[in-house]
C-alpha cells in the first residue's frame, strides 16, 4: 500500500489528517490496515533469491509501519524513517548508526536521563568516548571538537530545565567538522520545529508522547535526511529493531488529532505558566515561551509553538526541606497524576532529578516540578496546583 503525497503548501492539520494513506490503495477503506506479519511468502525460488518484492519478512516493514514512516517523513521532510518499539529504542539505534569504536561524542548535558545512561554504560563499553557540553554553548561547541568527534546530539528544549539551544549555530560547527548532528525533538514535534530544515541530519521522536497521545503506546519515530538514511535503515535491520503493528496502528491515528490536541496543550500550558510566574512560593518557572526565559529569543526566533510540559522551581531556601516540601506539592494533587512520560491527555507531575549533569547548573532556590498540563479545563488546573502550593508552604 502507498500513500498519496500530501502538499507542504496545506496547512498542519490538514497534513496530519492525510498523510500516510491513500484509501483509495486499499477498497477505500479510510484507516490503512493492521498488517501482522512475520512470514512474508514468495512467489516463486526466483524471486525468493533475489528478494525481488516489496515486503520480504515483518521485520523489514509492513503495510502498517510504512504508513506511518510515509507519514513522519511528509511532517519531518526526511529522506525516510523508522519506527522502532520505544523512544529510547530511536535514541539507541540513531546513535550506533553513526558511532563506532574509537569515535567520541558531543552530548548536551540536559539530555533525557536514558540516553545519558546508554552513552555512560552501552556506548562506553563499545570504546565511544562521550563528552557533554554546555546547552547554551552555540557556535563555542567548536572548541570542544576532537579529530574522532562522529557525533553531535541536541535536545532543544532541554530535559526537565528547558534549556534552548542554537541548532544553526551547532550543526554548523559539527559539520565544518565532519560529524553529524542528531536531536531528540519529542518536546515540539515536526508540528513547530523541523529539525532537518535547519541542517540537522537525524531527528528522533519519541511517538510514545503526542503523536500517539493516549498513554497507551510505547513507540519511538527516527528520521534521516538523504545522506544519512542509508546507513540508518542498514542499521535497523542489522538491529531487527521494528515497533509492533497495532503500535503503529494506534500511532498514525494518533497523528490525525496531534494538531489540535497540541494547540490545547499549548495554549493551557502557556496560561498557567504566566499565571505561575506571579505565585508564592514558586521561585522560577523553566518554559521557553515565556518572556522572562532565559533562551526565549533563541525558541521565537527557530520555533512556531511550544507544548505542554514545562517546570517551576519551587521556592525553598533551605534545602534540607526540599525533599518535604516537593513531596508535600506533589501529594496533594488530586488532577495532577504522579506518573513518567508526558503527551497525553491527562495532567502529570514529577519531582525532576538534576544531579546527573555535568555542566549545566541545576537551579538554586529549591527543588524542580516537571508539570504536563493535560486536556483537562484551565481553572481546574490550576486550582490542583494551588492546593499543592498551600500543602508545600505548611509542609
Amino acid at each position: 500500500m502507498s500513500s498519496k503525497k500530501v502538499s507542504e503548501s496545506l496547512g498542519p492539520n490538514t497534513r496530519l489528517a492525510h498523510a500516510g494513506n491513500d484509501p483509495h490503495s486499499f477498497h477505500g477503506f479510510v484507516n490503512p490496515p493492521v498488517v501482522h506479519a512475520s512470514t512474508v511468502l514468495f512467489r516463486d525460488a526466483a524471486s525468493m533469491a533475489s528478494r525481488n518484492q516489496k515486503y520480504t519478512y515483518g521485520t523489514h516493514g509492513t503495510p502498517t509501519t510504512d504508513a506511518l514512516a510515509e507519514a513522519i517523513d511528509e511532517l519531518e521532510g526526511s529522506a525516510g524513517t523508522v519506527a522502532v518499539p520505544s523512544g529510547l529504542a530511536a535514541v539507541t539505534l540513531a546513535f550506533l548508526s553513526c558511532l563506532s569504536a574509537g569515535d567520541h561524542a558531543l552530548v548536551v548535558d540536559s539530555v533525557y536521563g536514558p540516553t545519558r545512561r546508554f552513552c555512560d554504560t552501552l556506548l562506553k563499553r563499545f570504546g565511544i568516548e562521550t563528552t557533554y557540553y554546555d546547552p547554551t554553548i552555540g557556535a563555542d561547541i567548536a572548541a570542544l571538537m576532537r579529530p574522532n568527534t562522529k557525533l553531535v546530539h541536541t535536545e532543544a528544549p532541554g530535559s526537565n530545565t528547558f534549556e534552548m539551544q542554537d541548532i544553526p549555530a551547532i550543526v554548523k560547527a559539527a559539520k565544518a567538522a565532519g560529524a553529524v548532528v542528531t536531536i531528540d525533538n519529542t518536546w515540539s514535534t515536526p508540528l513547530y520545529f523541523r529539525p532537518l530544515d535547519h541542517g540537522v541530519d537525524i531527528s528522533i521522536h519519541a511517538a510514545t508522547k503526542y503523536p500517539a497521545g493516549h498513554s497507551d503506546v510505547l513507540i519511538g519515530t527516527v528520521s534521516a535526511n538523504e545522506a544519512l538514511w542509508p546507513k540508518l535503515e542498514e542499521t535497523n535491520m542489522v538491529l531487527g529493531l521494528c515497533a509492533a503493528p497495532d503500535d503503529a496502528y494506534q500511532t498514525l491515528r494518533g497523528l490525525r488529532t496531534m494538531g489540535v490536541r497540541l494547540e490545547r496543550h499549548q495554549n493551557s500550558a502557556l496560561e498557567i505558566a504566566r499565571w505561575l510566574e506571579g505565585k508564592d512560593g514558586v521561585a522560577r518557572v523553566l518554559h521557553p515561551a515565556l518572556e522572562s526565559f532565559p533562551g526565549h529569543a533563541i525558541w521565537k526566533r527557530d520555533f512556531s509553538g511550544s507544548s505542554g510540559i514545562f517546570s517551576i522551581v519551587l521556592d525553598v531556601q533551605d534545602k534540607a526541606e526540599w525533599t518535604r516540601k516537593s513531596h508535600a506539592f506533589l501529594d496533594t494533587l488530586q488532577i495532577f497524576g504522579l506518573g513518567y512520560s508526558w503527551g497525553g491527555y491527562e495532567s502529570l507531575a514529577v519531582p525532576v532529578f538534576l544531579g546527573d549533569r555535568v555542566v549545566a547548573t541545576a537551579p538554586k532556590e529549591g527543588p524542580v516540578i516537571r508539570l504536563q498540563i493535560g486536556l483537562e479545563d484551565v481553572a481546574d488546573i490550576k486550582a490542583d496546583i494551588e492546593r499543592g502550593l498551600a500543602a508545600a508552604a505548611k509542609a
